[in-house]
């Protein structure tokens, strides 16, 4: 596996929307962490939420992040998109990533889409679950996301030494270099397991 060589794959021509997608590995934990702090803290405070039901949707919020982040990937940033639009919108959001994974600055998600996305499945979730508890399993889902994102950069650019870092190193690389569409889950094989994709068919694209 060759390395990064310093030079990122340009998306725009305009230096200031260019300067966008280049994102420093710190920035989702500076972004997410007061926002997952001050949920928690109303959820405990303004909405009552009790000690045993912080417990349960902790669990909750973390499957249900490892859920979506299934879908997603492998449903959006692996959509085989026909247009020329679709084709440019999967390649912003993952191809990209794909062509040069060892790019650095571009192994977690910017803080714009990544707002926008939050927003989206807020108002998604709302219609499931009652306010009470929305907010603390928001926190808790940041929680799963703030995982994804730092295991999957450092699937990337960390040895990860122990056996389950190893086991989770592997199984990503194996997503981008063994040509098959499978294993889609990054922060956990779960879904993988569940929907059967931890081998599949191989990418012709």
């Amino acid at each position: 596996m060759k390395k990064h060589n310093g030079e990122s794959i340009r998306i725009f021509k305009n230096p200031i929307l260019e300067s966008f997608t280049h994102v420093h590995p710190i920035v989702p934990l500076v972004l997410w962490t007061p926002v997952i702090l001050f949920l928690l803290y109303r959820g405990a405070t303004v909405k009552g939420v009790s000690a045993p039901e912080f417990i349960f949707l902790f669990f909750f919020g973390l499957i249900l992040w490892s859920f979506t982040e299934y879908i997603l990937h492998r449903y959006v940033f692996h959509w085989d998109a026909k247009s020329r639009a679709g084709k440019y919108f999967v390649f912003l959001f993952h191809g990209l990533h794909h062509d040069d994974p060892q790019d650095p600055t571009r192994l977690v998600m910017p803080p714009v889409p990544a707002i926008l996305i939050y927003l989206l499945l807020w108002s998604f979730f709302s219609l499931f679950f009652p306010d009470k508890y929305l907010g603390v399993i928001m926190a808790f889902f940041m929680v799963g996301y703030l995982c994804y994102d730092y295991i999957h950069y450092a699937t990337h650019h960390f040895a990860m030494t122990s056996k389950v870092g190893k086991y989770l190193r592997k199984y990503h690389l194996q997503h981008h270099y063994s040509g098959e569409r499978s294993k889609y889950g990054v922060s956990s094989p779960l879904w993988d397991y569940v929907f059967k994709t931890t081998t599949g068919p191989k990418d012709h694209h």
